[in-house]
């Protein structure tokens, strides 16, 4: 698989619509096979990954968004949903087995909703970009009612959505203008 900055980073786009191109569940497999090998701290790969792609869960999913995520949502072939598993630290003896990470985070709420935000965030990073790379337009968004989405998708677990990203082939009709970035020395500092 040969890859461009191009297709990763400067030709790609927020798509705000999708055109009637379903994606296929392999290739869901293929992006998570990807997505898992993107470095986490002490590999404890908070995020969990729901991909909305029924009616019916669409219908759910459409009645926690914003009025203006709602269409999109709605259009999309897939929407996943970015969780974060606040038990992530549960399962670091089988990912992180050479030291005793699961204690760094014993009886720590506090650090644990740290990581799981700071490294599920990172995840769904790796997750836009996979996505990008197998051939796949990405809507990342926030514009949703986070416990409407815990109640209806994550009930009974310990997982908490971090955010959404819309999948599929996008609808070059529906971009908007590229919007301006900020300069090197507007964003960073060579210290």
């Amino acid at each position: 698989m040969s890859l461009t900055t191009a297709q990763l980073f400067t030709d790609a786009r927020t798509q705000n619509g999708y055109l009637d191109q379903p994606v296929a569940d392999a290739l869901l497999h293929e992006l998570y096979d990807l997505v898992k090998f993107g470095p986490t701290a002490a590999n404890g790969s908070p995020a969990r990954f729901q991909f909305v792609r029924s009616a019916a869960a669409r219908a759910r999913l459409v009645d926690c968004v914003s009025p203006s995520n709602a269409a999109k949502v709605g259009q999309a072939p897939v929407t996943v949903i970015v969780g974060m598993d606040l038990a992530f630290h549960q399962q670091l003896p089988k990912l992180f087995p050479h030291a005793d990470a699961r204690a760094w985070f014993a009886g720590n709420d506090a650090l644990i909703a740290e990581a799981a935000m700071r490294n599920s965030s990172l995840q769904g990073g790796y997750l836009i970009l996979a996505a990008r790379a197998l051939g796949l337009d990405c809507g990342p968004m926030s514009g949703f009612d986070a416990a409407k989405v815990d109640a209806a998708f994550w009930s009974g677990t310990a997982v908490k959505t971090n955010f959404l990203c819309t999948l599929g082939h996008g609808d070059p009709a529906r971009i908007f203008p590229r919007s301006p970035r900020l300069a090197f020395d507007e964003a960073c500092s060579l210290v």
